[in-house]
């Protein structure tokens, strides 16, 4: 069983601030929008999105309750090409987005910002894929051999690139075969034995299945952890956790349905 990630959940305070941003600033389009009962869902990418392209979920609690950031998730990734972080970066703070890591404070290798919510989006330089989609998603893991197993033993992903310094470091995983466009899950690994809180702010990765139940129980063999299962979920989708506690939703994609949502 393996696929490819879909999505990355992010979770706003303000829908239409945040939809503003992301539309003006990362050229992002609206792809579909599901209005539950308390919750606004909407999914975003790039205009045109490679086949195994993941987008990004904002999803608004009509509550008006506060979101804590907590440091367990890191970071989304967006891409431009090699030879445009400055000059992208430049046109961010041109059109009034706040100076938080500019490419010289990281070397001329990437740069950050920040959405109106404090989600961090890092800038990185890619020979591959549309300008601004989505290259990796960052969660911080608390042991490094057990979250490298679980991408391996559960979703068949494999190493992608590794960084190692002299006090943390970085494991990227993709699934076997996926196109470079396909996003990643970035594991980053301090040594100094920490831990972390997971916070609201942000929901969870989303892996694109081929079926709903047979992946499901071949997770279920692999002893993933039986979070809520596709009964739970009226049978539309399904979630496991990894080994800190992140949250993977399961879902099936039909290309010649109506609507992105299986509702």
């Amino acid at each position: 069983m393996s696929g490819v990630l879909d999505h990355v959940m992010i979770r706003t305070e303000d829908l239409d601030a945040s939809l503003e941003w992301y539309q003006t600033h990362l050229d992002y389009e609206e792809k579909d929008r599901h209005e539950g009962d308390g919750f606004t869902i909407v999914y975003l990418g790039p205009e045109e999105m490679h086949e195994e392209g993941a987008m990004l979920e904002i999803t608004a609690n009509h509550d008006d309750s506060d979101l804590e950031m907590g440091d367990a998730w890191g970071h989304i990734a967006v891409r431009v090409p090699e030879d445009e972080l400055e000059s992208s970066y430049q046109q961010l703070m041109d059109e009034g987005v706040e100076d938080y890591r500019d490419p010289e404070s990281c070397g001329g290798r990437y740069a950050f910002v920040k959405d109106p919510d404090g989600h961090e989006v890092e800038i990185v330089k890619r020979d591959h894929g549309a300008k601004w989609s989505i290259d990796h998603t960052m969660i911080r893991v608390e042991d490094a051999d057990d979250a490298l197993g679980y991408w391996t033993r559960k979703f068949e992903y494999e190493h992608t690139g590794r960084w190692e310094s002299d006090t943390f470091a970085n494991y990227f995983m993709k699934p076997e075969g996926s196109s470079e466009e396909a996003m990643a899950v970035e594991l980053t690994y301090n040594y100094d034995g920490r831990s972390y809180t997971m916070g609201d702010a942000w929901g969870h990765l989303c892996v694109r299945i081929d079926d709903l139940h047979d992946d499901w129980d071949q997770l279920m063999v692999r002893e993933a952890p039986d979070y809520r299962d596709p009964a739970d979920c009226d049978d539309m989708y399904a979630f496991t956790k990894d080994q800190d506690g992140h949250e993977i939703e399961l879902i099936e994609r039909d290309p010649d349905a109506d609507s992105l949502f299986p509702f």
